[in-house]
């Protein structure tokens, strides 16, 4: 499966497009639509590299997500793992009790963990919480 324009558009609705590198809530320099590898502070990038960084970096989540489900998934509930993963990394979502619900069918179960992460820093920040319930609004639909 891949990210729809549903899926994508809720992605940056919260990444929003920063062309210059920054210190994100969670201290890791980031810049474009949350693009993070190899950000260094004082980067630019045009807003082409943004949308260039963007796909590619979807097109990683992507892979890891139907890598580690191992259920059927509906559009939504894939956009919903997508935008989750994207913020929190799929090394998060394969150890998250969220995956382990899913792949045991028990899709009510899963859904109910996004609202688990919503920290950053040690700290619960209202974006994230509010994202989390945008996350599993969408899973749920």
């Amino acid at each position: 499966m891949v990210t729809s324009q549903s899926g994508i558009d809720l992605i940056k609705s919260f990444e929003s497009c920063q062309l210059k590198a920054y210190l994100c809530p969670a201290k890791v320099w980031t810049i474009g639509y949350g693009h993070t590898s190899g950000v260094k502070p004082g980067d630019e990038i045009s807003q082409t590299k943004a949308e260039q960084y963007l796909k590619a970096d979807l097109v990683k989540v992507e892979q890891d997500i139907n890598k580690v489900a191992r259920v059927p998934l509906t559009q939504g509930q894939f956009d919903a793992l997508a935008s989750f993963t994207f913020n929190c990394g799929s090394r998060a979502l394969s150890a998250s009790t969220l995956l382990r619900k899913l792949n045991q069918g028990d899709y009510s179960g899963a859904a109910n963990e996004f609202s688990r992460w919503v920290y950053a820093g040690g700290k619960v920040l209202g974006g994230l919480e509010r994202r989390r319930r945008l996350e599993k609004r969408m899973f749920e639909s």
